[in-house]
């Protein structure tokens, strides 16, 4: 087997594989011909920076983290124009990143990567063609279990060199961040085509997940996005991507469960209740107060 079959489970193909599914075909379709998998979007926030905490962006009164998504020069180039002009108000071109968390109804949590400024000079960029809080979105537009609106699950589009960066890692924890999907969710209402549900109880014919390419709206009120039109049709066959293996994530899952036991906080016993001392007292004095009868009618 080459080497690239090795990780052929990191490789996804809509036409013949099911969520739970690997797939090793390579074969393009012209159905998808020309999409992506994408999420990126305009905001428009007040930009603070601060030394002993993250850089943060405020919108609608709702302050949300800002990070860098690959270069961490764009950072300190944003600082640098706020400082020069004085701005804080900035319009930013960033990618939108969801955290989930594993119980459902525990609130994901939203955050941006910034990866430009909007200084007007380019009349033909993403800019131009998105109002603020605007966003472009394609992806699958299915339910995932750890959130309760539909998502557009957005996966690392292939990339041959991508695949062979990835392969070439010898920590499946670095493979699992690397080729890590965003689960964006989204109001939207009366849709073309329903999220696909996978029911884990199901067999494998289930049909798949349709790709949907869409722009969409960040609500700061519901911490989620609105759908605003199709930029077009949906599709029943999503563009090839990849994806982390099942082992990989298994492997990270069962570290993190084996680290969280051995943590020095796993290992500190919680101190007794004030009731269990009380009653244990009370057991040492009943017993202390049978030993003196018993002494005392010996002496009788």
């Amino acid at each position: 087997m080459s080497p690239t079959e090795t990780i052929t489970a990191e490789i996804k193909s809509n036409s013949t594989a099911t969520p739970t599914d690997t797939n090793t075909s390579t074969e393009s379709s012209t159905a998808t011909e020309g999409l992506l998998f994408q999420a990126v979007g305009i905001i428009r926030g007040e930009v603070n920076f601060s030394e002993d905490s993250p850089a943060t962006v405020t919108l609608n009164q709702k302050q949300y983290r800002l990070s860098y998504a690959r270069n961490p020069f764009v950072l300190s180039g944003l600082k640098q124009e706020i400082e020069k002009t004085g701005q804080h108000t900035q319009r930013l071109i960033v990618y939108p990143k969801v955290t989930h968390f594993p119980k459902r109804d525990q609130p994901h949590q939203i955050s941006f990567q910034l990866v430009g400024f909007d200084l007007g000079r380019d009349p033909n960029g993403i800019s131009s063609t998105l109002e603020d809080n605007q966003f472009k979105l394609a992806g699958l537009w299915q339910f995932i279990p750890v959130c309760r609106p539909p998502c557009i699950s957005v996966f690392r589009n292939f990339d041959p060199k991508l695949l062979k960066y990835v392969h070439q890692m010898d920590n499946p924890a670095k493979k699992v961040r690397t080729l890590k999907a965003s689960h964006i969710p989204l109001l939207w209402k009366d849709s073309p085509v329903k999220p696909f549900r996978f029911n884990p109880k199901g067999g494998k014919d289930q049909g798949l997940p349709p790709f949907v390419s869409i722009k969409a709206v960040f609500l700061p009120h519901r911490d989620a996005f609105g759908f605003v039109e199709l930029l077009a049709s949906p599709q029943e066959q999503a563009p090839r991507f990849l994806k982390a293996r099942k082992e990989d994530k298994a492997q990270v899952q069962k570290s993190s469960r084996e680290q969280a036991l051995n943590s020095p906080k796993s290992k500190i016993k919680s101190p007794s209740s004030p009731n269990r001392n009380k009653s244990k007292v009370l057991r040492t004095f009943s017993i202390s107060l049978g030993g003196l009868a018993t002494k005392s009618q010996a002496n009788d």
